[in-house]
């Protein structure tokens, strides 16, 4: 027979492996839901982009370049995973 502590323990230990699961599939859902809105935001290209870009000659400015950066900082998650399957081929 199981103590409550440890059937608490048990479930709080399955709560973290879950957590850290939907945390792994929201990392890779960054990546491309940033590129998607890159290129719907330059097939609309809305007033919006007007605000929000510091002028029309900066190179960096805009909501486009905004996304590829975003998209490319939350690039890690899909290069781990390319990694592990590498590693795992590999073998």
């Amino acid at each position: 027979m199981t103590s409550p502590v440890s059937a608490t323990a048990g479930a709080s230990r399955n709560g973290v492996v879950a957590a850290r699961h939907l945390a792994r599939w929201l990392a890779l859902a960054a990546t491309p839901t940033f590129a998607i809105m890159a290129v719907l935001t330059a097939m609309v290209d809305g007033p919006a982009d007007m605000l929000c870009g510091s002028g029309h000659g900066a190179m960096l400015g805009g909501m486009v370049p905004m996304y590829l950066l975003m998209s490319a900082f939350h690039s890690a998650a899909w290069l781990r995973l390319i990694a592990e399957r590498w590693r795992a081929v590999g073998r």
